[in-house]
């Protein structure tokens, strides 16, 4: 953790919905004038994309059935946490991307699927910002959450988070339901243990709920909406936290613990917009004031 140089990060697994929480904070950054280094956590893969399939059927022949980005083995997880520790330190590291598609290849000359090569952190950022599977993740070699400022959990309930990620990769990367399944399947010994743990080290947890019948997500025809949901908002810790506002701002909303604040779907970025701008002033008026 750091005065000078803070960290926010924001974790959750393929299709939970992490995106849509980062443009809300990337919406934040522009309104308050802060200067991010932006971290994606893909760019923290072992593997490119070509590797990745190599290293699956490698892993497969040996009989590990469950090789997965969830996972240590296929991530460079001792790489992550030194960036957070280097850039709480000092404001510097290296990072690099990931190029998803063709769309975002075409700027680097480099195939879909690839890495760009590592670059130092531009001079001059006031935080650093990570979106991705291991922002709070521990384990017997690392612990990257010590190092954060602020941890954000992105958690639908895994009925939905199963629907977005299916809409996502059939639609947007043409995979099939059947390999969509395969992937959830072989990835869920490495969920357990490494995905759902960290939602106990994050500082906020965003839980969206339908209100729809989600009961077989695979054969969903479509994704719930923000208002056919409830999103459940946990914070580990609640001091400092001005409930009475938050009830007042956001109509329909209540309390459901004494650290839990329920907010229907629909007012989800609203939530976000009160509960986050106060929280990254504060870590910009400590920077000042380091």
């Amino acid at each position: 953790m750091s005065i000078k140089h803070p960290v926010v990060a924001i974790t959750g697994s393929s299709g939970a919905g992490t995106s849509s929480v980062t443009r809300t904070f990337q919406y934040i950054f522009r309104r308050e004038k802060i200067n991010p280094a932006l971290v994606e956590g893909d760019s923290f893969h072992r593997y490119d994309r070509k590797s990745m399939k190599t290293a699956n059927a490698e892993a497969a022949k040996a009989g590990n059935l469950n090789f997965s980005h969830f996972g240590p083995e296929a991530n460079l997880l001792e790489e992550l946490e030194g960036l957070f520790k280097s850039y709480g330190q000092n404001g510097a590291g290296k990072i690099r991307k990931y190029l998803h598609n063709d769309e975002e290849a075409a700027p680097y000359r480099q195939d879909a699927g690839t890495f760009t090569p590592w670059e130092d952190i531009p001079d001059g950022t006031d935080m650093m910002f990570y979106e991705g599977l291991h922002g709070a993740v521990v384990t017997d070699k690392v612990n990257v959450a010590r190092h954060a400022d602020l941890l954000v959990g992105v958690v639908p309930i895994i009925n939905l988070e199963w629907i977005q990620k299916l809409h996502r990769d059939k639609h947007a990367r043409g995979y099939s339901t059947e390999a969509v399944v395969d992937t959830i399947l072989r990835r869920m010994p490495d969920y357990v243990n490494y995905i759902t743990p960290q939602f106990s080290q994050t500082h906020v947890n965003f839980q969206r709920v339908p209100t729809v019948d989600t009961s077989n997500p695979f054969i969903a025809l479509d994704i719930p909406t923000l208002d056919e949901s409830f999103v459940v908002i946990r914070f580990r810790d609640p001091k400092g936290i001005d409930f009475p506002y938050l009830l007042t701002m956001i109509h329909d909303s209540f309390m459901s613990r004494p650290n839990i604040i329920v907010v229907p779907g629909g007012k989800m970025e609203l939530a976000m917009q009160l509960i986050f701008t106060p929280l990254l002033l504060r870590l910009m008026e400590n920077r000042r004031r380091g």
